[in-house]
């Protein structure tokens, strides 16, 4: 038995957008329906998280698990500059109360990707009010946040200020990242640390923001190495060393990418990949967590996101061991890891490749919404239990 530190979190999570339905006050429903979308289909009801958020619930706790990550939608919260729903903010207050009453400690996301329209529209992240705004936006759902210990202010900023130099959504983390806005990740940056001086106004309240860890490897080539640093500061590494001082970090992790002396380089054919395209590579975890812990001057983690994309849960058992007897091995070197959240717990919207690349621990009938818990949310269900593997 692989036992984990007293009052280990184990949980799984979602994010607004991709489990909610009839986001349409956000940016990205808006791209979804713009003329030559990227997108693979639009996200439309989703799997109707937003009515169906307390039998969701119900289901993580009774498998045994003791947490839950789920976001807040900025767009619904503020659809219109200026103008914000009491009723939205209502709702994801009754979100947090009806995770306590299930027994699952609730993580919340203030942003996961998506923005109103109007944020877009008046330039986005780049505007020079960008950062009051969010902070506004921050101040407005603080009542939500009473009593919650972990808040990330903002999900993935080295994906999203990837997303603004130019990255195809399709791609969010995986071989060929393009050059990321570094204005944008400045903005982000600032930000963040706006965002987590608000929510330090909250008692108990601790705040941090998300890293998509890429675990770059080095092919050995002569340059490959210099290559690395050169590639991976800027899509990875800065982000890390600039959560240093924070309450906690989370970490998200799912594949590996190798690097040449020119770059990264595709996914070999001879090793198994997932249905997002990525290698099946468990490892991530455990070099996610090292790297964030190195980086950030010892900055505890909490695993904010992990998993695979398959139709066969046998695999995702299989990535989810091999993850965790990984994770095991950091906290066994003296790294402080506070819980493990997985990605995720619904099948879900992801983002430009549609409904096809299936994460969750429960799937659901798309015509009646119907849940099915997988054989993966019991096993997990079980190892929280023990709180060992």
């Amino acid at each position: 038995m692989l036992a984990f530190p007293d009052g280990f979190l184990w949980g799984a999570a979602t994010a607004a957008h991709q489990v909610e339905g009839n986001n349409t006050t956000s940016n990205w429903w808006a791209m979804e329906h713009a003329p030559d979308s990227p997108m693979v289909e639009p996200s439309g009801d989703a799997a109707d998280h937003l009515h169906r958020y307390p039998e969701d619930m119900r289901l993580l706790a009774e498998a045994g698990l003791n947490s839950y990550r789920f976001s807040l939608e900025w767009a619904r919260i503020e659809p219109e500059r200026g103008f914000v729903s009491r009723a939205m903010l209502d709702h994801y207050r009754r979100m947090v109360d009806t995770a306590r009453e299930h027994g699952l400690d609730p993580t919340v996301t203030l942003m996961h990707f998506t923005v109103p329209q109007w944020f877009q529209r008046d330039g986005f992240w780049r505007a020079s009010d960008a950062v009051d705004l969010f902070a506004r936006y921050v101040e407005t759902v603080l009542p939500i946040l009473d009593g919650v210990t972990y808040v990330c202010t903002i999900n993935e900023p080295n994906i999203a200020a990837m997303l603004a130099g130019g990255e195809d959504a399709a791609n969010l983390v995986a071989y060929g990242l393009p050059n990321p806005d570094l204005a944008v990740a400045d903005t982000l940056l600032s930000a963040h640390r706006r965002a987590s001086e608000i929510v330090h106004t909250v008692s108990g309240a601790q705040a941090g923001w998300t890293i998509a860890t890429q675990a770059f490897h080095s092919t050995g080539e002569p340059g490959a190495d210099e290559m690395v640093a050169t590639y991976g500061d800027p899509r990875d590494h800065w982000y890390l060393e600039h959560s240093a001082g924070d309450d906690f970090l989370g970490v998200q992790a799912y594949t590996r990418t190798f690097i040449g002396p020119e770059g990264p380089l595709p996914v070999a054919d001879d090793v198994e990949t997932t249905l997002t395209g990525w290698e099946f590579f468990p490892a991530a975890l455990e070099l996610g967590v090292r790297s964030a812990w190195e980086r950030s001057g010892g900055v505890p983690v909490l695993v904010t996101e992990n998993g695979i994309a398959t139709a066969d849960d046998t695999r995702r058992i299989a990535y989810t061991r091999g993850a965790l007897e990984g994770l095991h091995r950091a906290i066994g070197d003296g790294i402080e890891v506070r819980g493990y959240q997985h990605w995720s717990a619904l099948d879900n919207y992801e983002w430009a490749s549609g409904f096809r690349p299936t994460f969750g621990l429960i799937g659901f009938d798309p015509e009646t919404f119907a849940r099915t818990p997988k054989p993966s949310l019991a096993w997990l269900g079980d190892v929280a239990r023990r709180n060992a593997l």
